[in-house]
């Protein structure tokens, strides 16, 4: 299934939102990848076990379900998480970006690729528009979580 919508960071047409700098953005997303524990209800530990510059691998508890994934970063511009695939877990990718459109308007735009497929069963149907919607929900909270890191300027 692959699945990818837009959350709009700023938008010069709405000033009850206080915008966030690129910097900003970036850091949140930064926070994300080093410790997903405020950004993922349910994630008891969040250990790293190899790091480079772009590169981390991560072991993500859920409980007794362990999930490794490798987060790639290109600095200021995007993020990837790719989950391997087990027993337990379907696997796949995300990748969140960083797109300025327009002056002054900044989105994040989040793509998702997973193993699970989309077929033309109702049953099936009605489970890939679920997990889209619980995506897209986990994205606003993202992105909710990053404007309180911001406004802190430290994770709570």
């Amino acid at each position: 299934m692959n699945f990818e919508h837009l959350l709009v960071v700023n938008d010069p047409d709405n000033p009850l939102v206080t915008p966030l700098t690129r910097e900003e953005l970036w850091f949140g997303l930064l926070c994300r990848a080093e410790d997903s524990r405020p950004f993922l209800p349910g994630l008891d530990a969040c250990t790293i076990v190899e790091r480079s510059d772009t590169e981390l691998v991560r072991e993500l508890n859920f409980g007794s379900v362990v999930i490794r994934d490798r987060v790639t970063l290109q600095p200021m511009e995007w993020v990837r998480f790719d989950t391997e695939r087990t027993a337990t877990h379907a696997g796949g990718s995300l990748t969140i970006g960083i797109e300025e459109p327009a002056p002054e308007t900044m989105v994040l735009r989040f793509h998702y690729r997973t193993t699970l497929t989309e077929l033309s069963a109702a049953d099936d149907i009605a489970y890939s528009e679920f997990v889209k919607s619980a995506y897209h929900q986990s994205d606003v909270d993202t992105l909710r979580v990053i404007r309180m890191i911001a406004e802190s300027g430290h994770i709570q």
